[in-house]
């Protein structure tokens, strides 16, 4: 009922055309990086090989999308702005969609709330252009075009001044929208992109660019993300290949060593359609979690393919979410191939850890000298001859030095030992550092930090081999739930109790806590059972359980490694070295941290400047 007239009854009545149009707008065009992205997966649609983004004043006066691909015929054009008018399918399988769009609304949403120009030629016709403005749409006109299409959005919620107050800076839009086109540029490694902010008029400068790679797809998806993640993130990065039940992983994912402290560099397509998916995320988050803090997050690009049918892309406006028919195949695909790609990477950490080693070490920045000032006088140069020269004895004791360096017995390693991955171990430095010379360079281990992930990577491989030791109740523990959260908690069981942790249904909503890790001591089953229950809820999945033991492990691999300060004789370095090179993850601690450095020579060299 009316509230402001409550005697009044309400009159149920169809809104016009442009009201339509503007209420779809709003679910469509959220702001002008949605627009660029409705656009642009249009032209990428249309088979375009090259694509040019032209944006003023953040995307809010003018955003122009030009493309090579096929075109828009004339008599489509008016059709082109109707809503649910697509050429992507024919509307009888709503499952099986190859393309990104389908739905026939970007268009007329954007017609509906700006000033749309089409201009499009299809081979071997003429050009043809057609004007929309607040949804008002003009006849079709001759035009000049090549090829393509150039589609000119301006002056966006013109015709909805109030979405005008809710979009944010132009720097802040120009930056959404730079992120927009950079994660379909990843997704079309083929296609060349081209961002242009043109608010000041003119050719305006270029924000961002990627040319058409070439190759297969690994390496033109290898050169696409080292241009647009940078080249620090192809260099440490992994190869991810794997299969399972007709999905497909594959893209490239950084070393532990090499993460953020947010998860802004995450990057996940499905179909080649960027999405941000909850399942995906928590995977990756569950394929990393026992090598980095809470506080870090991976850097990953990762492409899940499948067949259409095995995915719905329609449960979002904005097709950035997806719903897929078998969840569990896919979570465990991408845990399963991340973790054995860390696996396979050994002890290998990322080159930024040395970067930032040598950025430490660097001096500060002279002032340039002057050497006409600065040559020494005659006086100078006597002082720094007398200043220079050897002193009385001083031969006598360097032959005694080196004959006392000649009887000390020698237990450091056989320079064999250098052409190994972490090299020989040379010196231990302030009881806790290991100093190792290889074939290139040096590396310098923390030995608490190694041998803590040596020890740790030990427990939980006995863990795995001999399961987790159950301690049962002397009087189980009831945890009173709702049915819905007692089911939901049940199909889990078989997986928890694999952890140590026993459940049973006890009637209605009730489940009895029967037995818990025995390695967990005395625990708050019902708490446990409560934390356990919300990460199911957010997730889809619990590592609750298995984080607490890998804590303990921790823990316990922490107190019984090398503690710092202690001297080690050099076998022992070096029996520690070459454990490094054969354990996985032995490139950092449990904590994410590195647990060596590696200087190249040439980097040493550069440092004193003798390059």
């Amino acid at each position: 009922m009316n509230t402001h007239a409550p005697n009044i009854r309400p009159v149920i009545r169809q809104l016009d055309e442009a009201a339509i149009n503007r209420i779809a707008a709003g679910e469509v065009v959220e702001r002008p990086a949605s627009a660029v992205k409705e656009l642009v997966e249009n032209a990428i649609d249309a088979g375009a090989r090259r694509i040019d983004i032209a944006i003023a004043d953040g995307g809010k006066t003018l955003i122009r999308v030009s493309d090579d691909g096929c075109g828009i015929a004339a008599a489509d054009l008016p059709l082109a702005l109707s809503r649910h008018a697509t050429s992507k399918i024919d509307g009888t399988d709503l499952l099986n969609i190859n393309s990104f769009g389908f739905r026939g609304e970007a268009l007329p949403s954007l017609g509906a709330v700006g000033r749309l120009t089409i201009t499009s030629r299809v081979a071997g016709e003429e050009a043809a252009q057609i004007t929309v403005a607040g949804g008002q749409v003009g006849p079709v006109k001759p035009a000049a075009l090549n090829a393509g299409t150039v589609v000119e959005l301006r002056d966006l919620f013109y015709a909805t001044p109030a979405r005008l107050k809710f979009l944010r800076t132009d720097r802040a839009e120009a930056q959404a929208i730079t992120d927009v086109v950079k994660r379909l540029a990843m997704a079309e490694p083929f296609v060349a992109f081209v961002l242009r902010d043109v608010s000041g008029g003119g050719e305006g400068r270029v924000v961002f660019r990627a040319d058409a790679e070439s190759g297969d797809l690994f390496d033109a998806l290898h050169g696409r993300l080292a241009s647009v993640l940078g080249a620090e993130f192809a260099e440490n990065s992994l190869r991810i290949d794997a299969e399972r039940e007709g999905f497909h992983l594959s893209g490239f994912a950084a070393l532990p060593t090499y993460s953020r402290g947010a998860a802004v560099a995450q990057f996940l397509f499905v179909n080649g359609r960027p999405v941000r998916d909850k399942l995906l995320i928590g995977a990756l988050r569950a394929a990393y979690f026992d090598f980095l803090s809470r506080d870090r997050h991976p850097v990953a690009a990762l492409f899940v393919d499948c067949a259409p049918t095995l995915v719905d892309v329609n449960v979002h406006p904005a097709k950035s979410e997806v719903r897929f028919r078998d969840p569990g195949t896919v979570r465990g695909l991408i845990v399963s191939a991340l973790r054995h790609a860390l696996g396979e990477a050994g002890h290998r950490a990322s080159s930024t850890v040395a970067g930032a080693t040598l950025g430490a070490m660097r001096p500060e920045p002279v002032a340039p000298r002057v050497y006409q000032m600065d040559r020494p006088g005659p006086g100078a140069r006597q002082m720094a001859y007398q200043a220079q020269a050897p002193q009385v004895g001083f031969a006598e004791t360097a032959l005694a030095y080196s004959a006392r360096v000649e009887e000390t017995p020698q237990d450091a390693p056989q320079a064999a030992d250098e052409g190994l991955p972490l090299g020989a171990a040379r010196a231990q430095v302030h009881e806790n550092y290991i100093i190792a010379q290889t074939d290139t360079g040096i590396v310098i281990v923390d030995q608490h930090a190694a041998h803590e992930r040596l020890v740790y990577e030990r427990l939980k491989r006995q863990m795995a081999e001999n399961g987790v030791a159950a301690q049962a109740l002397l009087i189980p523990e009831i945890v009173e739930l709702s049915e819905g959260d007692c089911a939901r908690l049940m199909e889990h069981a078989d997986d928890l109790s694999r952890l140590g942790l026993t459940l049973e249904p006890f009637g209605g909503g009730a489940v009895a806590v029967r037995e818990t890790p025995a390695l967990l001591g005395e625990v708050n089953a019902r708490a446990m059972v409560l934390d356990i229950l919300d990460e199911l809820a957010d997730q889809g999945d619990s590592m609750n359980v298995q984080a607490r033991l890998e804590a303990i492990l921790s823990r316990v691999a922490c107190h019984g490694s090398i503690r710092s300060g202690r001297r080690m004789r050099a076998e022992e370095m070096n029996a520690l070295l070459r454990e490094m090179e054969a354990t996985p993850h032995s490139g950092q601690c449990n904590h994410g941290r590195p647990t060596y450095v590696e200087l190249k020579l040439s980097d040493i060299e550069r440092l004193f400047g003798r390059t």
